[in-house]
């Protein structure tokens, strides 16, 4: 089985949804706002797909995912096709045992091990009252001060302004009207009806308040209207927001690993 290029949309559902906890973002990216930005690699066995991996260019960085969807043998075969082609350098999530192809020619920055968790238990996240917060959705006129935000609190992120297109960040201001809190999405799809959460902080002096699980189980309820599957990624060494996580309904589905990647 070779790799290929793939650009069929029905034959990624048919696969991505086979197992559609572990391909939210994949799935999502099938959206058209994130779709001109994918690049799809498949190997087929005869008409059907084995294996799947993307690369998504809309950022800085690219981003490559590749989670195994119980077929180890197939990913490492088509991440081993591929290699020549991903670029010098990229991020990737991805699966244990799947970087080993790309060893030989890449250097690697380890970001650790991660979780994908779920949203499983809708009850509690509907039931968290966010009334008595000051929770608005984000708009374009919010960018300096969610700009600011990100500065001081979550300089790593993944946020670009293209993505308040979407909706679907929630800030959160406290009584000086300062954004302190914010949530939001790495994808979203009413089409696909699922999304992913990212981006997700608060200012170092306004934690331990609970500014962090209203703003995200605003976000929730608010996404709840048009999806019906949530996900989202976390530190597997991050013990206090796997609990908030938790406390809203939401539960480990997968660990994988996040890389730099540096052609050598």
């Amino acid at each position: 089985m070779k790799a290929i290029s793939i650009h069929s949309k029905a034959e990624l559902e048919t696969y991505l949804l086979k197992h559609r906890p572990l391909n939210v973002y994949h799935i999502g990216d099938l959206d058209d706002f994130f779709w001109p930005y994918t690049h799809w690699y498949a190997c087929k066995d005869g008409e059907d797909i084995t294996a799947v991996a993307l690369l998504f260019t809309a950022l800085d960085i690219p981003i490559f995912l590749a989670i195994d969807n119980h077929n180890t043998d197939e990913m490492l075969a088509l991440i081993g096709d591929i290699a020549h082609l991903l670029p010098n350098r990229f991020y990737s999530l991805i699966s244990p045992r799947l970087e080993e192809p790309l060893q030989d020619t890449y250097d690697l920055e380890d970001a650790g091990e991660h979780y994908i968790m779920a949203l499983t238990d809708i009850t509690k996240v509907t039931q968290v009252s966010v009334d008595t917060f000051d929770i608005r959705a984000l708009i374009h006129s919010d960018l300096d001060d969610i700009e600011a935000l990100y500065s001081s609190s979550y300089p790593g992120h993944w946020f670009t302004e293209r993505m308040l297109a979407t909706g679907k960040y929630f800030g959160l201001r406290d009584d000086e009207e300062q954004l302190v809190s914010i949530a939001g999405i790495h994808v979203y799809s009413a089409e696909y009806k699922l999304a992913a959460l990212g981006n997700i902080t608060t200012h170092p002096d306004a934690r331990g308040r609970g500014f962090g699980k209203a703003v995200t189980a605003a976000l929730c309820q608010d996404l709840l209207k048009t999806v019906g599957d949530i996900s989202l990624t976390v530190q597997a060494a991050n013990q206090q927001a796997i609990h908030i996580y938790e406390k809203l309904g939401f539960e480990i589905v997968t660990n994988y690993n996040e890389f730099t990647f540096n052609r050598k």
